[in-house]
């Protein structure tokens, strides 16, 4: 069949910061959908039929119904391709792995012209994703053929490719909670929690307090061990080697059985267990010193129990997991390959992704096939029906037991990392029962690991998943300011915008905090300029918010990048708005009357913080009106104290800042602090009355003293910011 319905995406921006849409990041696409516009979902035989059974999943879309199956009501009374296409890319993104929600579609004043946006967690994955769901709608209303498995896979594969790992994410998601901002660094999972001097990093379970020192003692097993064992925690005896000959002589000093390991090896990885005569401990050696970074071999005396992995974080237990040995079952006729394929890796919670708590067994690995060797198998051997066959003696660390660690077991566990170094760390002991000491059942801690890995905690086999990211986050932002923020001030309006986030920033100077401004004049660092370009825009801006020197920053903004990028930061403390420009900058993005701009203008109050304040000009009415929309405070500013907004605003006990004879004037109901007169100011500054006053107002917001936000404008000098220019 032609397909003769189609839709045309016309434009695809990434909107990284608070937008016209939501706070958070969205993909917003534009839209034609031609002859589609006579044909809404109800017209088109077939289509909502074959669209569910591609995506069954859009039974739990709620849409604007706000119930289960919201979105298949809309369907089934008839609703647009925009609009679907919105439903159906949300869809593909979490059929990928990467949970989303939110989706907006709206009209333009252009007969068939939709903007559609949609949450994504990653660029690249939300592009793959509407051209997939581009693709699919096409599909479903044409009738004709689409791969959805193979889609699925390669949106799957993306998410995995450029996604934070599960683990960050669990941090991330925490820090969210906390209201504490993030930024991504890199592709990869080093992310900023916080901006400028407030801000700390991660790297999945490492930290910016995470030490280096202790990093390289906790990858030397022997030292670890050593220092253990002088603050009296408890560890298997044992010595290092660097021959199997000298194993096997150290194995029968220790008494079998035994383990051996890699001195520096991490995450089991050439581990075996349980050894019992010399032919396996020299086969043991050969494992591990091939998997370490050195012939160096750890031989230990073999602790009976079961592997339990503690995780650590600052000073205390905050998660705790059991591991269990893995058996097959003989079949006699499957080789221990197809067993453990049938049996053991079919289980969900295993796979390759970081996803999966536990990871696919594959007996050709060295450490299964010498356990199989000592039951006189190999990984192609077929067992006999009914017999057992042990595949791992441990390490398959998924099951809860946080609730059941006893408090002296969790004492040592932390003592463990405090004293290599580590303030988060995964603390692996093994024992009969993690409810009772150590020292009454032999109990030992065998390894104290850096960058462990959270998975099996926020996704444990069985029992209940611990917020270890939300330790982590508060362990990170504990002493003093704990939202990871700085004072941020934002300036949007064409007038005086530029000049305004200089007078501001000058004041919190005095004021002794570190400062960045980031205006289309550029960017600045405590005065001195940096970059003479436009520095409104998403990257440069963020340039502040990444410096750990800046306490405090300062952005001027304007509705041509509020709609092509988003604002630089999540929320502000302060925002001012000294107008709302004009209609014709912006009439090319579908912005083409008052109430449009007005939309796009309100995200400089709609971040807002509830403790910060809204500063707003109330000679345009435009710009009063943003005040119903501001969660914290508002302060309106005007040069004429007689101003019906500002004199209604003062009756309610609201702040204000006007001039009364040249000179500025700060009131809340009938309290009045009067701070400089015009002509104490630079000539070229006392010419911008208007601009002073927003800046006063911003700096009272900022609960600058008055003295200093008297010398701030004193210093300032117009002419000189012109000429800089």
């Amino acid at each position: 069949m032609t397909n003769k319905k189609d839709i045309k995406i016309l434009r695809v921006t990434h909107l990284r910061g608070p937008n016209i849409w939501t706070y958070r990041p969205v993909i917003e696409t534009w839209l034609d959908i031609g002859e589609l516009e006579e044909c809404p979902s109800n017209t088109l035989p077939g289509f909502n039929e074959r669209l569910t059974a591609w995506l069954p999943g859009l039974i739990e879309h709620r849409c604007g119904v706000g119930e289960r199956g919201g979105f298949l009501e809309r369907l089934r009374d008839g609703t647009w391709a925009g609009h679907i296409l919105e439903h159906v890319v949300l869809e593909l993104q979490n059929m990928a792995g990467m949970k989303t929600g939110f989706g907006k579609t709206r009209s333009t004043s252009d007969r068939g012209i939709y903007k559609m946006a949609f949450r994504t967690r990653d660029e690249v994955v939300g592009r793959a994703a509407l051209q997939a769901g581009h693709a699919l709608l096409t599909s479903a209303i044409n009738d004709t053929a689409f791969d959805m498995k193979a889609t699925v896979a390669q949106l799957t594969e993306l998410v995995d490719r450029y996604c934070l790992g599960p683990s960050t994410a669990n941090i991330v998601d925490a820090a969210t909670e906390r209201r504490i901002p993030s930024i991504r660094l890199t592709e990869g999972n080093l992310v900023q929690l916080g901006h400028g001097a407030a801000q700390r990093r991660i790297w999945t379970a490492e930290t910016d307090r995470t030490s280096a020192i202790g990093e390289s003692i906790a990858s030397d097993k022997d030292l670890t061990k050593t220092l253990l064992a002088s603050c009296g925690v408890p560890v298997p005896e044992g010595a290092v080697v660097r021959s199997a000959d000298a194993a096997w002589d150290e194995a029968e000093d220790i008494g079998l059985p035994v383990v051996i390991k890699p001195v520096d090896g991490n995450h089991g990885r050439g581990v075996t267990l349980n050894l019992m005569n010399e032919a396996d401990v020299k086969a043991a050696y050969a494992i591990a010193a091939e998997a370490g970074d050195s012939s160096a071999v750890l031989v230990e005396r073999y602790v009976p129990g079961n592997e339990h992995r503690l995780l650590v974080v600052g000073s205390k237990v905050v998660a705790a997991a059991k591991g269990e040995s893995l058996f097959v079952t003989g079949d006699g006729k499957s080789t221990v390959v197809q067993l453990c394929d049938s049996q053991i890796n079919t289980d969900p919670r295993r796979g390759l992704s970081e996803e999966h708590p536990l990871g696919l067994v594959t007996p050709d690995d060295d450490e299964i096939k010498l356990d199989l060797q000592r039951q006189g198998l190999t990984p192609a051997s077929i067992p006999q029906a009914g017999q057992k066959v042990l595949i791992q003696p441990n390490g398959n660390v998924a099951d809860d037991v946080t609730d059941e660690v006893h408090p002296d077991v969790a004492y040592v566990a932390a003592l463990a990392a405090r004293v290599v170094g580590l303030d988060i760390a995964g603390i692996d002991l093994v024992c009969e029962d993690i409810s009772r000491p150590l020292e009454e059942q032999r109990g030992a801690i065998i390894e104290v690991n850096s960058s462990p890995g959270l998975l099996a905690h926020i996704k444990p086999a069985t029992g209940q998943p611990r917020e270890v990211g939300k330790a982590i986050v508060e362990h990170l932002f504990s002493d003093g300011d704990t939202s990871g923020r700085i004072p941020i001030v934002g300036v949007t309006g064409q007038r005086d915008a530029a000049l305004v986030s200089r007078l501001v920033s000058t004041v919190l100077r005095l004021s002794g905090k570190s400062t960045g401004v980031a205006n289309r004049h550029g960017l600045y660092l405590d005065g001195r300029k940096v970059t003479a370009a436009d520095c409104t825009r998403f990257d440069a801006a963020q340039r502040l918010l990444i410096n750990r020197n800046v306490q405090a920053a300062v952005f001027e903004s304007h509705a041509r990048a509020i709609l092509t990028e988003g604002l630089p930061y999540d929320r502000c403390l302060v925002g001012v708005v000294t107008g709302m420009g004009a209609v014709s900058d912006v009439e090319d993005l579908y912005v083409r009357d008052e109430d449009a701009l007005f939309n796009v203008v309100r995200s400089q109050v709609d971040v807002v913080l509830s403790e910060g304040a809204a500063v707003l000009n109330a000679a345009d009415l435009q710009v009063v009106k943003l005040a119903e929309l501001s969660d914290g405070a508002v302060i309106f500013y005007a040069l004429d104290e007689n101003n019906a907004v500002l004199k209604q605003h003062r009756a309610a006990g609201g702040r204000v800042a006007f001039l009364r004879d040249q000179h500025i004037v700060l009131a809340q109901g009938l309290e009045e602090a009067p701070l400089l007169g015009l002509a104490k100011l630079k000539p070229a500054t006392a010419r911008e009355p208007e601009a002073v006053l927003a800046a006063a107002a911003a700096s009272w917001a900022l609960d600058v003293p008055t003295d200093l936000v008297c010398a701030g404008l004193r210093t300032f000098d117009a002419a000189a910011q012109k000429a800089d220019i």
